[in-house]
């Protein structure tokens, strides 16, 4: 059997937000534990994957990375095709990249799936002598916007786990439910022949169960 095809579910997740906010290191530390003081702005479409265990569920989530393109405001609707979620990343101390994250928002109602779950993720939270914006105004505007919110840190690793665990956890719950709705919807046989198909495919890959 190919490594990394024994999953249940394959979840699509990408970063987005201003370039310069630490997504590519929060990629770096969830999927590989690693941290790049250096790290430049990604060149090029990234992503990596890592499967974590869900309610007794294999989840595999693939996590894409901007690849640079934010800096000339042109992400490609591709970037969000199949997304199903989304962590909208800002740094708690350049109050900057936090009033943009309205404008990252928009583009994701614009391009990304209706259903797609949404946390915001105040990163750099280690700097938190240099602090600009306040915990309690993050966790309002979302709040008012229906986000998950978390504050991270990639450099010392704090939160970056239950980040990823927890929107993963969100997503697998929201799909499995829709799957236990769609199925219990169509306990009668379908009338005259015409077979009915998962309703999930084009938000949820369901990977392989076999060996």
């Amino acid at each position: 059997m190919a490594e990394g095809s024994n999953y249940d579910y394959l979840f699509k997740v990408v970063l987005i937000g201003d370039s310069g906010v630490g997504k590519s290191n929060l990629l770096s530390r969830f999927t590989r534990n690693e941290f790049n003081l250096e790290s430049k702005s990604t060149i090029g479409v990234e992503f990596a994957t890592r499967s974590i265990n869900v309610d007794g569920k294999t989840v595999k989530a693939q996590i894409w990375d901007t690849a640079g393109q934010e800096r000339y405001r042109a992400i490609t609707s591709a970037y969000y095709r199949g997304a199903v979620g989304a962590l909208l990343v800002y740094d708690i101390a350049k109050h900057a990249t936090y009033v943009n994250v309205t404008r990252w928002l928009k583009e994701l109602r614009d391009h990304a799936d209706s259903n797609i779950v949404i946390m915001l993720v105040g990163n750099k939270s280690d700097l938190k002598h240099l602090r600009a914006v306040t915990t309690d105004e993050a966790k309002a505007f979302s709040t008012e916007n229906g986000l998950s919110f978390i504050e991270t840190s990639a450099l010392d690793a704090s939160n970056v786990e239950g980040a990823f665990q927890t929107i993963l956890t969100d997503i697998y719950r929201i799909v499995s439910s829709k799957s236990l709705e769609s199925s219990t919807n169509n306990i009668e046989p379908p009338k005259e022949g015409i077979s009915v198909g998962p309703s999930l495919e084009s938000t949820a890959t369901q990977g392989s169960k076999c060996c």
